[in-house]
């Protein structure tokens, strides 16, 4: 149901959510990377730098790896093409941008019919 007559579709929100995904992290790393260059060394060390860094990162790198093990298993399951970028999206950006672009074509799937959750559940 609509609220305040305005209905968002899913795979519109997960599309806006990709271009958040990428343009508020990039907001972030592409002066740092300006500033230090591609030195991975110094990337670690201040991403780690105290406690609560420590706390993001690993957030993110666990969550990094349970994203690609989300995508090969559903992808599989509902046999979503384009597999790969969603990962490339996720070593390119990470997180933010890897899964709401997954979400984005596991929905385009759906609504296409080219993914049938019911069929490929009963195949499981």
């Amino acid at each position: 149901m609509p609220t305040r007559g305005v209905q968002v579709n899913r795979k519109n929100a997960y599309l806006f959510l990709c271009v958040l995904g990428v343009v508020l992290p990039y907001s972030q790393f592409v002066p740092w990377l300006v500033e230090n260059g591609l030195n991975a060394q110094s990337f670690v060390r201040q991403l780690f730098a105290n406690r609560i860094g420590g706390f993001f990162g690993w957030d993110v790198l666990i969550s990094g790896v349970v994203l690609v093990g989300f995508v090969r298993s559903e992808g599989k399951r509902l046999g979503i093409r384009q597999l790969w970028l969603p990962i490339a999206g996720l070593c390119a950006v990470g997180v933010s941008f890897g899964l709401p672009l997954f979400l984005y074509l596991r929905e385009r799937a759906l609504e296409s019919g080219g993914a049938n959750p019911v069929k490929a559940a009963a195949q499981s």
